[in-house]
């Protein structure tokens, strides 16, 4: 009888296992240009993002809310920060803006993108517990971990690849493993839905000729 009960219960759990792995699934994009593992079909909507610059750009959140905690994908596009940034000016300067008020800054702009995401996450209240640099697929960003109130705990990615800014977050509850299976899938595509892999870092950033988007580094075969 111990024999047939220890079956049984590795059996149910193996049942388990399967079950919990089986109900993600490989989401992509062919708008956004990402694939993600979601613990379901996730709702997309679209949305507004208000740069550091306090210029509204179009974004787009993917996300799926259930026992195993919230899991979200926010889009951003920068595609449009240089025309939105040169329109807002030139009215500045109609209307006899003085001094710094009619700057130009979309260079500022994009190139602080991460950086003004990740704040977000910073000015949560809760627990910063780890802060990093890291990269997915070699495409460099920032990597957060934050303890909440109620002692869930969120995971949190941010990339800039191409003219967007992507920001994955997954939140556990108390006691839940670290999302993993979604944290760590994340992919870069192109425009025919491949997978992106560079031999080297992928950064955009640019010079005093630089067009948007950057240039991307060479792909890996």
């Amino acid at each position: 009888m111990r024999r047939t009960s220890l079956t049984t219960a590795a059996l149910v759990l193996a049942a388990t296992a399967s079950s919990f792995a089986q109900a993600f699934i490989q989401y992509s994009s062919p708008m956004d240009f990402f694939a993600v593992n979601f613990p379901g079909e996730p709702n997309v909507r679209a949305t507004t993002w208000t740069s550091e610059h306090d210029i509204a750009l179009p974004a787009r959140v993917y996300s799926v809310e259930n026992a195993r905690g919230r899991y979200s994908m926010t889009v951003v596009d920068y595609k449009d920060a240089e025309k939105l940034h040169t329109e807002r000016s030139l009215r500045c300067q109609q209307a006899k803006g003085e001094g710094d008020a009619c700057m130009n800054s979309w260079r500022n702009d994009v190139a602080g993108a991460v950086v003004w995401a990740t704040r977000q996450f910073l000015e949560r209240d809760a627990e910063l517990t780890f802060y990093g640099w890291y990269a997915a697929d070699l495409v460099a960003g920032h990597q957060l971990q934050l303890l909440n109130r109620d002692e869930s705990r969120t995971f949190a990615t941010v990339n800039m690849h191409g003219t967007r800014l992507y920001i994955l977050e997954g939140t556990v509850p108390r006691g839940a493993p670290a999302p993993g299976l979604f944290q760590q899938s994340l992919m870069f595509l192109d425009d025919q839905g491949n997978s992106i892999r560079y031999r080297n870092y992928y950064s955009p950033t640019y010079s005093d000729e630089w067009k948007f988007p950057a240039p991307p580094p060479p792909r890996a075969r």
